[in-house]
């Protein structure tokens, strides 16, 4: 954890107003020198957003090959970073692909006819997997699921399980492919929601737990016996499962999961989902989007093995994406009020970017925005990361306030988004040989805790931590600059930095009495 400089003034006496959510904010798991992250940024990522080619509508889902990111939505054009829709556009069907390390589209180009709404690759990075409404691939048959060599992008022949209705989760281990969604049945046999299938001949396994109600997301544990599956169901198999549930990998059978019993029954007022699962380690995370007004829409933590509930994030604003990177988990969504955290209260607008510690779930530093300009006004509907980036699909226009599509990315390139200027000291001196001092700290949206140094002229006269909040009141701190002599013109300013980058403010003048 980064340490809180103390103050280092010899001259001066610190009186500081600080507005500040309650307890301890998560800053980086490692720091530099004085408490500043090297890198610019105190989480695993900048909130500085790399250039990426855009599509011309929803990205609805996302996974990593290699070096190639897949990309599948509701897109039938992709065009370049900065262009306007139409300019410089090129054809991609519903599906694309594009480079991790430039963000330029790739020449994967399959015509899909109907929309992507999942997208899966093998753990070996050989094989992708598309599920969603369409009938066909390059004019071959596919219901709903089709299957694509990494290396060559070719269509894999013969590989057809046939799905009736709408994949919307996909999962790969080994030789089987998990399938979630709204669908009733997998070549003729009954599968409802729920399916298994192998990945080298597409032929429906024996899994079939059976749901009875929409599944949304899939995904497996570390050591790949225990499937984890969420959605809107409320039983399995007959038996009481509601939107949460870890599964055995081989039968299908539900282990124990105590902390679905902290997302909250379905009423006429209330249907919270699960939306998204993510699995690191020997933890699950999982992200959930209620309707109705206060429904839950926050993200817990589970024991991947034990099922018992770690932590509950409750900020309201249904989330859509989860991926974890190290010690941070970055969450999509249209959250909009965190008050209950001890974050941001319902009158800030909408943060559709954050960061939450993956050890107790508050929030983190890190506020890159997108707006929602599609019709679900969430933003971030899908991530992926190939471990040092991370990839962002929705239906935004927007990111970082300047125009940008359906997808953007964030990297862990050292420099880090630059603190916004300090503005002027207030300068006074009703005292003899005395001036008083305030500044006021500003904005970094990846960092949350900055150094501030005073000058006075060229000498450094004091340096302090503090921490700041993009939905918060400036903290103010006074100080007074003592033994200086009656007469002068002083000139004072501030400098601020994250540990990488240093922004100097404008300087106050004032005349010692």
């Amino acid at each position: 954890m980064k340490k809180a400089v103390l103050a280092l003034v010899t001259t001066a006496a610190v009186v500081a107003a600080a507005l500040v959510p309650s307890g301890r904010p998560v800053v980086a798991a490692t720091g530099g020198q004085s408490g500043q992250a090297p890198s610019g940024f105190a989480s695993a990522l900048s909130a500085v957003k790399y250039p990426t080619w855009q599509t011309n509508a929803s990205v609805n889902a996302l996974a990593v090959a290699g070096n190639t990111v897949f990309a599948g939505g509701l897109f039938t054009r992709i065009r370049p970073p900065g262009k306007p829709v139409g300019e410089g556009d090129a054809a991609r069907k519903y599906v694309a692909a594009f480079n991790r390390t430039t963000g330029a589209p790739t020449r994967f180009a399959p015509s899909v006819k109907g929309p992507v709404w999942s997208i899966a690759t093998s753990p070996d990075g050989k094989w992708v997997v598309i599920g969603g409404d369409f009938t066909a691939v390059n004019g071959r048959p596919r219901q709903r699921v089709a299957l694509f060599n990494v290396a060559t992008g070719n269509l894999v022949a013969g590989w057809d399980p046939a799905v009736n209705y709408r994949v919307a989760a996909l999962a790969i281990t080994g030789n089987t492919v998990y399938l979630g969604g709204s669908f009733g049945r997998v070549g003729k046999v009954p599968r409802n929601r729920l399916a298994a299938v192998a990945l080298n001949t597409g032929a429906l396994l024996p899994w079939n737990p059976d749901a009875d109600d929409d599944v949304h997301a899939i995904d497996l544990s570390v050591d790949r016996t225990r499937v984890f599956v969420g959605g809107g169901f409320t039983t399995l198999n007959g038996a009481e499962h509601h939107a949460l549930a870890m599964l055995n990998a081989k039968t299908g059978a539900a282990f124990a999961m105590p902390a679905a019993a902290a997302i909250p029954a379905e009423t006429p007022d209330c249907d919270s989902r699960v939306k998204d699962i993510e699995t690191q380690g020997n933890k699950v995370f999982v992200a959930n989007a209620g309707s109705g007004i206060g429904c839950y829409d926050g993200v817990l933590a589970a024991d991947a093995t034990t099922g018992k509930l770690l932590w509950q994030n409750h900020c309201l604003g249904a989330t859509e994406a989860i991926k974890a990177l190290g010690n941070w988990l970055y969450k999509g969504s249209h959250a909009h009020d965190c008050s209950e955290d001890g974050g941001f209260g319902d009158d800030t607008g909408m943060h559709h970017l954050l960061v939450l510690s993956t050890s107790t779930g508050k929030l983190g530093p890190w506020f890159p925005n997108t707006d929602a300009g599609g019709e679900t006004l969430v933003g971030p509907l899908a991530f992926a990361s190939g471990g040092n980036d991370l990839w962002a699909g929705g239906d935004f226009t927007e990111v970082n306030g300047v125009p940008q599509q359906g997808l953007t990315r964030f990297t862990n390139a050292p420099g880090g988004a630059v603190p916004a200027q300090p503005g002027a000291p207030e300068v006074s001196s009703s005292r003899v040989n005395k001036v008083t001092v305030s500044f006021a700290t500003v904005v970094d949206v990846d960092n949350t805790l900055l150094t501030y140094t005073v000058y006075r002229g060229k000498t450094r006269i004091g340096t302090w931590s503090r921490y700041s909040y993009p939905w918060t009141a400036p903290t103010i701190t006074t100080f007074t600059d003592s033994r200086l002599t009656s007469g002068q013109t002083l000139g004072y300013h501030v400098e601020v930095t994250d540990g990488r980058n240093v922004r100097k403010g404008t300087a106050a003048a004032v005349k010692v009495r």
